[in-house]
């Protein structure tokens, strides 16, 4: 699939449109790529094998969305959401999710204080969910009840407790982990939960010789250690540019297309009726219209191409789309079935 020749338009009520005529919003946007490659090479420095991962997650904290790494135990998980916390200039907080975590240990609770002269009074104690980056490791593990105190973190950016709004930091992100062979003793997340991760993103093992340059890294007196490459400041002007890139109407109609034939209610495609039981809701779309921008960003382009829409369906589409009985039967796979309404898009 190849770049195409389009009309664009900036997105609406964007600041600074990058087809600003003084060229400024063009020189800005070069400026956020380069920190933006630097980010990178720094994160690659530390997690070997991975590119895609590392662009894949890189993508979701642009677009100010949350992800949900799924690989087998030993990929990196855990070193890529802690290198990127310190490359990104991120606070972050690491919790490790557990059948007996309750939603206290996450979000916080309030404990009875009493000062020097005997009054007594509710206090607040914020949990690990107040950082800008949170780590939710092997997040399935942990039952549906403690699964659930991350939704209104996640959407809204803030906790309520005892009838008090807390807002979270700014940036916020959650990036969890779940491990796809060890099924004894988890719980599947709920599809309510699984539409608000940005990115579903599948780690695979290195080749040859990434493996080879892991071993050799990591099994000596010294190790690489991740560097900052931005700071919050950096990374909250960056989410910005992302909004403000231009999109044009090709793209904008790609992604409703796609979207919606992946819906077996508004699908023309056999296959999808046939096999899909539900489809992607609305904010898939939102997803991928940022997503795309972001990928465009991180590889020093104005504006999103098919080329990004093709490269990001499937880290989308995948884990808010579910089989019909009769598909899993015939043993049909969600990316295959994507892997065609991709090829339609021309």
């Amino acid at each position: 699939m190849t770049s195409d020749t389009f009309s664009i338009h900036p997105a609406p009520h964007a600041s600074g449109s990058a087809d600003d005529p003084s060229g400024d919003a063009a020189k800005r946007a070069d400026a956020v790529t380069a920190q933006l490659q630097a980010a990178r090479g720094e994160i690659s420095r530390v997690v070997f094998g991975q590119g895609a991962v590392i662009e894949q997650a890189m993508i979701s904290i642009l677009a100010g969305g949350h992800a949900l790494l799924v690989g087998a135990p030993g990929l990196g998980k855990t070193l890529l959401v802690t290198t990127l916390g310190v490359v990104l200039g991120l606070d972050a907080r690491r919790v490790q999710f557990t059948p007996d975590l309750m939603p206290s240990d996450i979000t916080g609770s309030e404990i009875l204080d009493e000062d020097a002269a005997g009054h007594r009074s509710f206090r607040f104690v914020p949990g690990p969910v107040f950082s800008q980056l949170l780590m939710a490791d092997e997040i399935n593990r942990a039952s549906p009840r403690t699964q659930s105190a991350l939704l209104q973190a996640m959407q809204e950016h803030r906790v309520s407790i005892a009838g008090t709004d807390y807002p979270l930091p700014k940036p916020f992100h959650v990036l969890a982990t779940q491990n796809p062979i060890d099924q004894e003793g988890t719980y599947p997340l709920p599809e309510a939960q699984l539409d608000r991760f940005m990115l579903q993103i599948q780690l695979g093992f290195p080749d040859a010789a990434d493996e080879r340059a892991m071993l050799l890294a990591t099994t000596g007196l010294q190790q690489q250690q991740a560097r900052p490459a931005l700071s919050t400041t950096d990374l909250i002007a960056a989410q910005e540019t992302v909004r403000s890139l231009p999109i044009g109407d090709r793209i904008v109609d790609a992604i409703l297309n796609l979207v919606r034939s992946a819906r077996p209610e508004t699908s023309d495609v056999a296959a999808v009726r046939d096999a899909i039981a539900w489809g992607p809701g609305p904010r898939a779309a939102q997803t991928l219209m940022l997503a795309t921008r972001a990928r465009a960003l991180l590889d020093g382009r104005l504006s999103p191409n098919l080329d990004d829409v093709a490269a990001l369906a499937k880290p989308v589409l995948a884990h808010r789309m579910a089989l019909s009985f009769s598909a899993r039967a015939n043993a049909t796979r969600i990316e295959d079935v994507i892997d065609d309404l991709v090829r339609r898009l021309g």
